[in-house]
Formats: structure tokens, C-alpha cells, sequence
């Protein structure tokens, strides 16, 4: 992340939290203890900004200046909430479509997944306060500039999002490598809401028996997976299809 994209030491970022600032998250240097960052700390919690505790070595990786033993990470783009998105996808007569991103970490990935969603005309990008991708200038890069046109929802847990989109009608579908039903088997043309999670841990079990079905992407080669941006990329485009059919 770049450096104008940080806020530390103890003084400014308590001033910038008292004001609002937003925060990706902090990092704060653990086995230490003092009253300033018992105040951060605080300021954080009560904003819903992660906190993480890391070693110093750590905090030094990125700034090498006087960071006294706090970082925060601000953020690049503005967050919407998940209600809002929701009912102003009914106003306007769209079908809902939300991509729900469980343990989706990769920068790169994410933003790849960000601009083809936008492509696809999805309502919003879901992902969870803490365990994601952090959305700064990389991100941003590899998304294209989708990041500042599709709506990101962050919520503290996943498991709850999911209880709103099904009590407004949305059907849950997971994407999970031993599903029974392929992917174009699965009717995309009704509101729904995707959860895909990461190569290497897939979507969390659960929050997958959370999902009313699941699916899987046929494929022919030796190859036991996806990129999780590709793997998204084909499910959004299936969607559109499905859509674009029904209209």
C-alpha cells in the first residue's frame, strides 16, 4: 500500500478515528500496552474496524518511520450497505445478483472478480470485515476502476448476510468442487445471491449448508481447480446468459 494511504502513530490516528476516518484496518504492535493504544483499540471496535496484532518486524515491513507501534490502512473506496443495495435493486425492477466472497484474499484475484461482476451488471460485491482482500490501489489496478462503480458490502459475518438476502427472496447457491449439479443445471434467471470462497480452503462448511443448492463447473482435464477470478468470471457469465435468454 502506498504511504499516503496510512495513517500512523498513536496521536494521528486517534485524531483520525475521533473524526470518522475510514479504515480498512489496523495493525497494532502486540505485547505492548499503553494508553493510546488502549484508545485506538477502543475508537476501532466501537467504528467496526478490524483490528490485528502483529510484531513489530511486521509494522517495519511496511513504513520504516515512526509508526510507534500502530498502522492504520485507510480505505480507497466507499462502503454500502447491504439493505440499501438490496432494495434499490427491487426499485429499479433488476433481478439481484450478489457475489458473496468467503476467505477471498488475493488482491489480484479480487479485483479481477470486482471487474467482471461489474461487467456482468451484478448489485454488489459482499465480503466479510475481516479474512478479504484488502481494497487498496492494487486492487483498485486489477479491477480496471470496477472497484469505484460497483458497490462493496462490507458486514461483519457472512452467515448474516446471507439471512437478509434470503428473507428479501434471493435463493443462495454455493459454488463446491463435489456438487451434484453442474453449473448451467442451476436457474440464475431468479434472484440470487453466489458464494464463492477460495482455492484453497472453498467456501466454509457453514456457511455452505446455509446455501438452498450448490454447484460445480464441469471440467474434462487432470486439473483439480479453478482460479477463483476465472471460476467467478464463468459463473457470472452463465448468470447473463440465463438472463439475457429470459428476456
Amino acid at each position: 500500500m502506498k504511504e499516503e494511504n496510512l495513517i500512523y502513530g498513536k496521536h494521528p490516528l486517534i485524531e483520525a478515528l475521533k473524526a470518522g476516518k475510514p479504515f480498512e484496518k489496523i495493525l497494532m504492535q502486540n505485547g505492548t500496552s499503553n494508553a493510546e493504544m488502549k484508545e485506538v483499540g477502543a475508537l476501532a471496535r466501537h467504528a467496526g474496524i478490524p483490528v490485528q496484532y502483529v510484531p513489530h518486524q511486521k509494522l517495519n515491513k511496511v513504513t520504516r518511520n515512526n509508526h510507534q507501534g500502530m498502522i492504520g490502512f485507510g480505505t480507497l473506496i466507499s462502503y454500502y450497505d447491504l439493505q440499501d443495495i438490496l432494495m434499490q435493486s427491487y426499485d429499479l425492477n433488476k433481478v439481484p445478483l450478489f457475489l458473496l466472497l468467503d476467505r477471498v484474499t488475493d488482491v489480484r484475484n479480487f479485483g479481477a472478480i470486482a471487474r467482471t461482476a461489474e461487467c456482468c451488471g451484478a448489485s454488489a460485491i459482499v465480503v466479510p470485515a475481516t479474512g478479504g482482500a484488502l481494497i487498496h490501489a492494487d486492487a483498485i489496478k486489477a479491477s480496471a476502476g470496477a472497484l469505484n462503480i460497483i458497490p462493496v458490502c462490507k458486514v461483519n459475518r457472512l452467515e448474516d448476510a446471507v439471512d437478509l438476502l434470503t428473507l428479501n427472496g434471493l435463493q443462495i447457491l454455493v459454488s463446491e468442487m463435489d456438487a451434484e449439479k453442474h453449473l448451467h443445471e442451476v436457474d440464475f434467471s431468479i434472484p440470487t445471491a453466489i458464494i464463492m470462497g477460495s482455492e484453497g480452503e472453498g467456501v466454509s462448511g457453514k456457511l455452505a449448508s446455509l446455501a438452498n443448492d450448490s454447484f460445480k463447473i464441469p471440467m474434462l482435464g487432470a486439473t483439480e481447480s479453478l482460479n477463483v477470478s476465472v471460476a467467478a468470471g464463468m459463473v457470472l457469465y452463465e448468470a447473463v446468459r440465463q438472463r439475457l435468454v429470459k428476456v
